[in-house]
């Protein structure tokens, strides 16, 4: 037996599905509902509520289609995982994003080497073909969850210790910020899917949607890195605000 829910206060009038929207986002918000909860079917949140099946069922398809719930066909409606979020427009530190999410974050340095610019690296890099360059690649945890591939070249003449470091006490943004700190930055985002070497890694199954972030970052006018960063596309999302 459900009681009725108060609903959410409002100095001016909600529509009603807007009013039940507010009540089911509040419950997941406090925690009161957690994810992979099923909450209560249509016919028990529209007595709850004491609004008609038509307000809930809207309700319930809007915080779908936001990603708060997820609806299973004969199974019922459940509490969605959150998603993590990146900066688009800034660059930050994926270690930091974790932390601002109270989550844990650790690295798996899978490739820390020196070798020779192929025509794709030395274009991405502005060098000339077969430059000395350093190569990196790792997978980034959030919660011992996978959630980015990190494949990296760096113009060794400018960041000369970039193989000395202990990326899993730090990550090659941060060190790249301190030792050449950023002066302009590239962002190609594409949607692609993930070769079956990254899908082990990322523990995803073949046809899972992926993001990709192809990102170039400048320090004093010159070149200092280009970065693969692959995301699973149903774990991350990215986010940019910007003010003309």
């Amino acid at each position: 037996m459900f009681s009725r829910s108060p609903l959410p206060q409002s100095s001016s009038p909600a529509p009603f599905y807007e009013k039940v929207k507010q009540a089911i986002s509040e419950k997941i918000a406090t925690g009161v509902w957690r994810p992979h909860d099923r909450i209560p079917s249509e016919a028990e949140l529209v007595a709850q509520f004491g609004f008609s099946r038509m307000t809930v069922n809207r309700a319930l398809r809007e915080l779908t289609d936001e990603g708060l719930l997820v609806r299973l066909q004969g199974v019922g409606t459940f509490v969605a995982e959150p998603k993590g979020q990146s900066a688009l427009f800034e660059i930050r530190s994926i270690a930091d994003e974790i932390a601002a999410r109270n989550h844990q974050h650790r690295c798996e340095v899978l490739v820390l080497e020196e070798t020779q610019a192929s025509a794709e690296q030395a274009t991405e890099l502005n060098v000339k073909e077969g430059s000395r360059i350093f190569h990196s690649v790792m997978v980034h945890f959030e919660n011992d969850i996978p959630v980015q591939i990190e494949d990296r070249c760096v113009n060794a003449e400018r960041i000369p210790d970039y193989l000395n470091q202990d990326y899993t006490q730090t990550t090659p943004h941060a060190y790249l910020s301190l030792v050449a700190p950023l002066t302009e930055g590239e962002h190609i985002v594409e949607a692609v899917r993930a070769t079956p070497q990254e899908c082990e890694r990322l523990r995803i199954k073949e046809h899972d949607p992926c993001l990709l972030i192809r990102r170039r970052t400048w320090s004093s006018s010159h070149i200092v890195s280009h970065a693969r960063l692959l995301f699973p596309g149903n774990r991350y999302r990215l986010q940019g605000h910007f003010m003309s």
